[in-house]
């Protein structure tokens, strides 16, 4: 186990909403950090009760939904996801996976938004507190989040991770909040999570040519940008794996055959975009420069991640103007 200046345990805890998340943002960087020696905690924040079956195959004869009603699906969803999730987080390599509790929100305006145990209700100090109380006693340099702009995919459960993450990190430290939490335990960083338009623009190019068609539509090309903001590129083709396995490993909500997320394999993703964009979003270590990237999300902290040799030092992204097919 790889140790910081003061000899604790490096340590990167990144936080979902949903089974499932931990595999289609982030996954082969925390594989990477686990097999570099790092400490790497999942937290998932509901259980993705609400989740919608995606896999027809499933209900084929064999299938754990074949001739289940549909008023009964949600019961065997409810079964089937925390087995995936365990599924997942083995394949990624976490070290811990801790759930937070709360029931799944559903989509925004949905009836589910109203159940009293969901997250999208929590009250907001008592939710902070449950994940302040893991941060203390898994004592992360490193804390990963959801982005603050939510227009793309504002699910209530995904915006509610972001509020809680952020006031977490700044509580955790704070001996006034929650004593009953244990010692007091600061992060250093916090990151969050981004699909950045450069990397969706690339796939969506390299499956015209591939199959003259892609899912990528103009509903997906038209979202807000952040790549201006992207601070932190790691090259995670190593890792590459990590994602599409953990995402097969969600069998209830990833059909193996979609081309949005199997429309490359894990070989032409690594040669096309070799990187995770990351956005740092608090620090109390350096930071870089307007110009600069960071290659490691322990930068400042400690010497973990490099660039393979040959590689290049990445730039830093800009919004290009849109010039895919559709």
């Amino acid at each position: 186990m790889r140790l910081d200046a003061n000899g604790h345990p490096l340590c990167v805890l990144t936080v979902h909403a949903h089974p499932d998340d931990e595999a289609s943002k982030g996954a082969p960087t925390l594989a990477a950090y686990a097999d570099l020696g790092v400490r790497t905690v999942l937290v998932c924040c509901t259980g993705g009760e609400e989740g919608d079956l995606q896999n027809p195959a499933l209900r084929e004869p064999g299938g754990p939904f074949h001739g289940v009603e549909p008023e009964a699906e949600k019961a065997v969803m409810a079964r089937l996801r925390p087995i995936e999730l365990s599924r997942s987080a083995e394949i990624i390599g976490f070290h811990e996976v801790v759930m937070l509790g709360y029931r799944d929100s559903g989509m925004v305006d949905s009836p589910a938004n109203q159940n009293p145990a969901c997250f999208h209700q929590a009250d907001l100090d008592e939710a902070v507190g449950r994940l302040v109380a893991v941060i203390r006693r898994t004592r992360p340099q490193v804390i990963i989040t959801y982005n603050d702009d939510q227009r793309g995919y504002p699910h209530p459960d995904h915006v509610k991770v972001h509020d809680v993450s952020v006031v977490a990190f700044e509580r955790a430290g704070d001996p006034t909040w929650y004593p009953w939490a244990g010692p007091v335990w600061q992060p250093l960083k916090m990151y969050y999570t981004v699909w950045t338009k450069t990397r969706m623009r690339m796939v969506h190019d390299a499956m015209i040519a591939k199959s003259g068609k892609s899912p990528f539509d103009e509903k997906w090309l038209s979202r807000p940008s952040h790549d201006d903001r992207v601070t932190t590129r790691l090259h995670i083709a190593s890792h590459m794996h990590a994602r599409s396995q953990a995402l097969l490993a969600h069998a209830t909500q990833v059909d193996p055959t979609e081309a949005w997320w199997f429309g490359l394999d894990d070989d032409e993703l690594s040669a096309l975009y070799p990187w995770e964009d990351w956005v740092l979003a608090r620090s109390a270590v350096s930071s870089p420069e307007a110009d600069a990237v960071e290659i490691c999300l322990f930068d400042g902290i400690a010497e973990v991640m490099a660039l393979p040799t040959g590689v290049d030092r990445p730039q830093r992204l800009v919004e290009l103007e849109r010039t895919s097919t559709t």
